[in-house]
């Protein structure tokens, strides 16, 4: 990239928050900068990796754990970082002081804090994960973005801010309206320039304020400013500013405290995490960001009467892969299944239990229909839509698709999630009437009208396959079996390819792909009709295919596919395939390797916040772009260097070469826990036609690696954005706004909307003109049911197109159903009895804590759990009595003793009602000071009651949390820690150093 390029944008960029991402530290000159992106990057990764801990008892080879995460851990953690980023760069977004914690709009930030919180574990408990996954990075956002805007570092705190998500804790003030807040600076760099009360440390007296912003809204006399080169409202009396988003002093006039802002955004990131996991559990924190998860089944299945042999199919292989995955350590995955025909589609199964998933299979039965076509593309857009990214999509059917309207829909979901659709059809276009008509003789139920049909009715399933990296197989029912193979071979774990392409030429080709070190069984899957193919390995041996059995590769040929598996040891290097085929030929190149990339586009933003904005859709084509890869699956000190990537057509040739540099800096490259290597290239132009990208690099022993992502790309001269994914509530409707940008000549499109729900008001098409370089701006209405189910998402795709050119893009957007009147009310505790004996040696001694648990909301106590602490939990329907108080009339209890970290315990059939307590005994040996006991609700809402042997009743719970409110550190424990040291004071020495330990981990 140019160097003039870097001075225009460096003098043209602002800076009103954390900075989004790597490249705003290029922007800005602030190298050492704690970004947006690194900030949650760090939380996501070290808190997973402390789940497998907790559940594997890891203790050591941290970075080893790393590397085995899985591609998808990756890109869901980028589904967060770009939900965070996206708050500084949306037009709905981007200006509102309310998501950044500007203008001392304080109030309302905290309470969107803990709508995001609501609507994240309501997304979670639903498995409905990518919605959990946006509202999540949207959360950590506004929540990083507070330490950074506010007064609150200024105040010498130390902890994180409890009240921002926990209503219970103490508050702080913010400063009135006509109240100033701020003295005059006139340099870059503003030191003091707080009024005394904003600094004050004593916490009766203390005050927030936060820094206004541009001139929305307007800054009144004496206010903070945001502060920085471009924020106008710094000239305005008080002159300066607060902020303390970089290091560089030109852009935040508190960078002195930039890192002290960063470390307690940081604690208060890691805080929601680790609450988050509590709540759900660790599995399912560990499914909600696809940790070592393996690509998903899916089938999509034609049930007409003439499927029987493909269901058949179906389920053995299902069956086969089932059991080598549970074969294997790890978690299996997850299992989606939509059957069709005309008209009924669905319903969907979707499910984690692979015992479950058979049973669905086995109850398919290949019934009715008989005519052509079928709503294929319907039960498609439900499996995308049901389905997890990076998934691989089987569709078994002989039928064209009736639903044609739906492409455009299932190209979007495709391309969106990076998932693979492939076809397996028993049916061959090619096939004259007479040969059809017989062969149609031979199956169980026959399908009718065909003879009316045209020959390239299954071109959309070929153009999709192809688009989406899939392929499309025309086979015979007698051979289904054999090439239902190709589903386990495209759905095992840590998968790479190595050469994708399609061809329709019928003379000699030749084309090649390249061994690594890291890889492993190769297998080469061939669509079409070979009449030569000459496999050559890197020596210059060679195998023909077709007509002879040799060393290199074992071959498989089944109707409509090839199956090509290389024979170990497989030689690192260049291998060749030359081949020769009847019409068009697809090749696709797969191994086993850890070592893969995930990419995406962006372009540069500076209004009003510097960084990359990711491209939604397909890049503009003819202009310029960056382009952003994240290696993923690198071994520690695994030598690796990547040189560049290659933009390929859709026949393989080389379209563009783009040079790659690190993204890296010294303050993220010093850190060990940056397992994905994050590289960025410059693309002058972005071709005119489809492209997929293959990454270029060598590995340690000098041999050249390749990788292919196999999405076809799709340049374009339109865009389209959704603007805000706002919630549904039951029986109510909702607008969603987005924008269209023509950047072509002044023309006529055409927008279509689908979801998947059937919630929208209209679907279209609509049609409308847009001038040349001009926005449309448009809205889409849901009318949400009064029987639509709490924490379901709605998958809505916006797909446009131009009507007098191919321009087409997409857009999609996850929308949550929420409850109308949510119960957010988290469970109390109150203790009632504290007794100790630890003034003695702790072997010999015990204490123990009584607790009345009641749900102060409207859906009852749930569950309990003994996160921390060794003990015997004994639960009564009555208050209980005091330990000395035994024999007869003692009320009925249930004893439960619990291990720590044991899953939670089921207690609503002991709390009866919401209004009705339930009464708890912890009892401990004092050699065992502390415990924490988690307490649920029905919905999901928690709290935390800590407990300790030197307890008082009056701090029985210092420390809270529920649904809207989860952020949790050791601010309230100076509290505890002096009580604590006190009852210390009168023990043993013996007591005095556990406590002091135990202290010391807690702070730690």
């Amino acid at each position: 990239m140019h160097w003039f390029i870097c001075a225009y944008l460096f003098l043209a960029a602002p800076c009103t928050c954390f900075l989004p991402n790597f490249w705003s530290r290029v922007l800005t000159l602030s190298w050492d900068s704690h970004t947006h992106q690194y900030i949650t990057e760090q939380a996501i990764l070290n808190v997973t990796l402390e789940t497998l801990r907790d559940i594997h008892k890891y203790k050591e080879h941290h970075a080893e754990e790393e590397t085995s995460l899985g591609r998808g851990f990756w890109r869901a953690m980028g589904e967060v970082v770009n939900a965070n980023a996206e708050m500084d760069f949306l037009s709905s977004t981007k200006s509102d002081p309310v998501y950044h914690f500007d203008s001392e709009r304080v109030d309302s930030a905290i309470a969107m804090l803990r709508r995001f919180w609501a609507h994240t574990l309501l997304s979670v408990r639903a498995h409905e994960h990518q919605s959990a996954r946006h509202s999540l990075g949207q959360l950590f956002h506004s929540l990083q973005d507070f330490y950074s805007h506010s007064n609150w570092v200024e105040m010498g705190q130390r902890s994180v801010y409890l009240h921002l998500l926990q209503p219970e804790e103490p508050a702080v003030p913010v400063a009135e309206g006509d109240t100033p807040t701020c003295m005059e600076c006139f340099s870059a760099t503003c030191r003091n320039n707080l009024l005394p009360r904003l600094t004050n440390t004593k916490r009766d007296d203390q005050m927030l304020t936060t820094g206004y912003f541009s001139n929305f809204p307007p800054k009144p006399e004496g206010k903070c400013s945001h502060g920085g080169i471009l924020d106008s409202s710094r000239s305005i009396g008080a002159k300066g500013g607060i902020n303390k988003d970089s290091t560089s002093p030109v852009f935040s006039p508190h960078h002195y405290l930039h890192v002290k802002a960063a470390m307690l955004a940081s604690e208060a990131t890691l805080t929601v995490l680790r609450d988050l996991r509590d709540t759900v559990g660790h599995k399912t924190f560990l499914r909600l960001f696809s940790v070592k998860q393996v690509p998903a089944l899916v089938f999509v299945m034609d049930t007409t009467g003439s499927m029987f042999e493909e269901i058949t199919a179906a389920r053995l292989r299902s069956h086969t892969l089932i059991q080598n995955r549970a074969s294997h350590p790890g978690q299996p995955g997850s299992f989606v299944l939509v059957p069709f025909h005309d008209p009924e589609v669905g319903p969907v199964y979707e499910t984690d239990d692979p015992n479950q998933f058979m049973q669905h299979m086995e109850n398919l039965m290949a019934l009715g229909g008989g005519d052509e076509p079928e709503m294929c593309f319907t039960a498609i857009q439900l499996a995308l839509s049901h389905s997890p990214p990076l998934s691989e999509i089987f569709v078994f059917t002989d039928a064209s698709p009736k639903d044609a309207h739906l492409f455009d829909v299932v190209k979007a979901l495709a391309l969106a999630k990076q998932s693979k659709v492939t076809f397996l059809l028993t049916e061959d276009p090619n096939h004259a009437t007479e040969s059809t008509e017989r062969k149609r003789k031979k199956k169980k139920r026959k399908r009718r009208n065909r003879e009316s049909l045209p020959p390239d009715r299954f071109s959309l399933y070929m153009s999709l396959s192809s688009l989406s990296g899939g392929l499309t197989i025309f086979t015979s029912n007698s051979d289904i079996h054999s090439v239902s193979s190709i589903v386990e071979d495209n759905t095992a774990a840590d998968k790479v390819t190595l050469l994708y392409l399609k061809t329709d030429q019928d003379q000699r080709s030749s084309h090649s792909f390249r061994v690594d070190s890291s890889v492993k069984n190769v297998t080469l899957h061939i669509t079409g009709l070979l009449t030569e193919c000459i496999l050559v390995d890197p020596s210059g041996h060679s195998q023909s295919l077709l007509s002879e059995e040799g060393s290199l590769a074992d071959f498989q040929p089944f109707s409509g596919l090839y199956r090509v598996r290389l024979r170990p040891p497989i030689q690192p290097g260049q291998w060749h395939l030359q081949a020769t085929a009847d019409g068009h030929i697809t090749f696709n190149v797969i191994a086993d390797s850890r070592v893969d990339f995930l990419y995406y586009f962006a372009t540069v933003t500076n209004d009003p916040h510097p960084g990359l904005a990711r491209v939604d859709g397909g890049p503009v084509a003819g202009v310029p772009a960056f382009l952003v890869l994240a290696v993923t699956g690198l071994a520690p000190h695994q030598e690796v260097s990547f040189s560049h990537v290659t933009l390929l057509g859709a026949e393989g040739e080389s379209l563009k070469q783009v040079l790659l540099n690190s993204s890296s800096t010294s303050a993220s490259s010093s850190l060990s826990s940056y397992a994905a290597e994050e590289l960025v290239g410059w693309v002058d132009s972005i071709p005119r036609v489809p492209f997929c990208v293959r990454l270029t690099g060598r590995d340690g022993e000098g041999n050249k690696l390749e990788r292919v992502a196999t999405e076809m790309v799709q340049p374009t001269r339109v865009q389209i954005q959704v603007l805000s994914a706002p919630p549904l509530v039951p029986g109510h409707s909702t607008m969603v706004d987005f924008h269209i940008m023509n950047h072509g000549p002044d023309r006529l499109f055409s927008l279509m909307a689908e979801d998947d729900s059937g919630y929208l008001h209209t679907r279209g098409p609509h049609r409308f003109h847009i001038g040349a370089n001009k926005l449309f701006p448009g809205q889409v209405g849901f009318h949400t049911p009064s029987t639509a189910q709490a924490g379901a998402t709605v998958t809505l795709t916006l797909s446009v197109h131009a009507l007098d050119s191919a321009d087409t893009n997409y857009a999609v957007a996850y929308l949550t159903v929420v409850p109308p009147d949510p119960d957010t009310s988290p469970p109390f505790c109150s203790t009632t009895q504290v007794q100790s004996s630890c003034f003695l040696a702790c072997n010999d001694s015990t204490w123990s804590v009584s607790l009345a648990l009641s749900d102060r909301g409207r859906s009852g106590l749930a569950a309990l759990q003994l996160l921390r602490g060794q003990g015997t939990l004994t639960i009564f329907h009555i208050p209980p009595p005091a330990e000395d108080n035994t024999g007869k009339g003692q009320p009925q209890q249930h004893e439960v003793i619990l291990v720590e970290g044991e899953a939670p315990l089921n207690v609503s059939k002991w709390a009866v009602g919401s209004s009705q307590p339930l009464w708890v005994r912890y009892t401990s040996s004092c050699c065992s000071a502390q415990a924490e006991l988690l307490v649920w609700d029905a919905v999901g809402n928690m709290k935390r009651c800590h407990l300790a042997s030197g307890q008082q009743r009056e701090l029985s719970d210092t420390r809270t949390e529920s649904s809207a409110s989860r952020s949790v550190t050791p601010t309230g424990f100076f509290f505890f820690f002096f009580f604590f040291f006190l009852d210390a004071l009168v023990g043993t020495l013996e007591h005095i150093a556990a406590s002091i330990e135990i202290k010391k981990s807690v702070f730690l």
